[in-house]
């Protein structure tokens, strides 16, 4: 018995261990997502959800409640009562955001018709009942300030957090969008264990049951971390995103140079003096800087095509055949040949042979891009061809004097 006694003490411990974690990192995804989330009506309800939910968890905080329960029993009361109504807020919102994600514009209204009512009624309920002062439900004796007002803030969220969960469960399952699949299930699971914490509270106001309560300090900060990731979800696929692409203009870079300082024109803003400066300081827009160098590499190639002499890029293939370069790459390393010896008779002043050039191999991943399409299969292409550009088995290609 004791033991038992032990393990839930540890387990109510511990969850009040997560509360400050969940309540920063609720106010850090807040602040992170409130520049996008105010601009999307889609987002709006999403955010504010979290964010009345960050700031109904901050004043319920075991250090916020004993400074309140050590003042004087009206500023406890006035701690629990706003607490609360937050509460409700954050409800409302969450079933507002279930309005925008089924576009139901009378949902829509309901939601802030049944929040303000909810709210009234609180209040109502607080001040109708004798002087008191925190918002509690004792173990044993009634609850304060009443049965029907624990009632009432009790059925508020149990309504909202059963429509969220299943329509978050719902759309998750049925769109294509990964992100959007994972912040609907992370914010779904968060919602799923709020609604549990507050089902114990029902028990526990009508039946006295407290079986539940060492593990709802838990819930409820368990709770808060997933909704923090739940809306955190596209800062981080956009995080991701952004990473990807520096690591392909990395990559490309090199190539991309050689390139461009045979066909600078090709350009369309002016480069920077380095890599690293590049990538730190880009003179396009972060996103388009993947774009403008696969875009400006491809022109290059095409206007490159024009030096190649005759035969080279049947020499490149068999030189790639007989060296040591994997088969898959075969194609990438052949052309990564073909635009050294075309970058060298461009810079020695050869002169270019405009629609007579033989035609370089080439994908169908640039073919489709060179339409509008394919852009990540050509940047993933030209990535290999820059890897092939800087080998030692590109560096000892020599197609002799004769193609020359």
């Amino acid at each position: 018995m004791s033991g038992a006694t032990v393990t839930a003490a540890e387990l109510s411990a511990f969850g009040d261990g997560l509360a400050v974690p969940g309540v920063v990192c609720l106010w850090v995804a807040v602040l992170l997502r409130a520049p996008g989330a105010l601009r999307s009506p889609q987002q709006r309800g999403l955010w504010l959800a979290v964010a009345t939910a960050a700031g109904a968890m901050t004043l319920n905080l075991p250090d916020v409640v004993a400074y309140a329960m050590a003042r004087d029993a009206s500023y406890a009361h006035t701690i629990g009562l706003v607490r609360n109504l937050i509460g409700v807020l954050s409800a409302g919102a969450v079933l507002y955001f279930v309005a925008a994600a089924t576009r139901g514009r009378g949902l829509q209204l309901a939601s802030w018709a049944g929040t303000l009512l909810w709210l009234g009624v609180l209040v109502a309920l607080d001040t109708a009942a004798p002087a008191h002062g925190t918002h509690t439900i004792p173990n044993s004796g009634a609850p304060v300030p009443s049965l029907p007002y624990w009632l009432v803030l009790i059925s508020a969220h149990l309504i909202a957090n059963s429509i969220c969960v299943y329509v978050c469960w719902r759309y998750s399952r049925r769109t294509e969008s990964r992100g959007l699949a994972a912040g609907l299930r992370l914010f779904g699971l968060g919602t799923a264990l709020a609604w549990l914490f507050w089902f114990a509270y029902l028990l526990k106001a009508l039946f006295a049951s407290t079986w539940a309560m060492p593990v709802l300090p838990l819930l409820m900060n368990l709770h808060g971390l997933l909704r923090a990731a739940a809306i955190l979800v596209p800062t981080l696929f956009t995080l991701r995103h952004t990473l990807a692409d520096t690591a392909t203009a990395w990559r490309l870079w090199p190539l991309w140079r050689d390139l461009v300082q045979a066909v600078p024109h090709v350009v369309l803003s002016r480069p920077r003096a380095g890599r690293v400066l590049e990538l730190l300081w880009p003179p396009v827009p972060r996103n388009l800087l993947v774009y403008r160098k696969v875009i400006e590499t491809r022109d290059a190639i095409l206007i490159l095509g024009e030096y190649v002499a005759p035969g080279v890029p049947e020499l490149a293939r068999g030189h790639v055949v007989d060296s040591r370069i994997p088969e898959q790459r075969h194609t990438a390393a052949a052309l990564a040949c073909v635009l050294r010896e075309a970058r060298r008779a461009k810079l020695s002043g050869l002169p270019g042979h405009p629609g007579q050039a033989p035609a370089l191999e080439l994908p169908a991943a640039m073919q489709t891009s060179a339409e509008g399409g394919g852009l990540r299969e050509e940047a993933r292409f030209l990535v290999h061809v820059a890897q092939a550009y800087g080998s030692p088995e590109t560096s000892a290609f020599a197609p002799g004097p004769a193609t020359a």
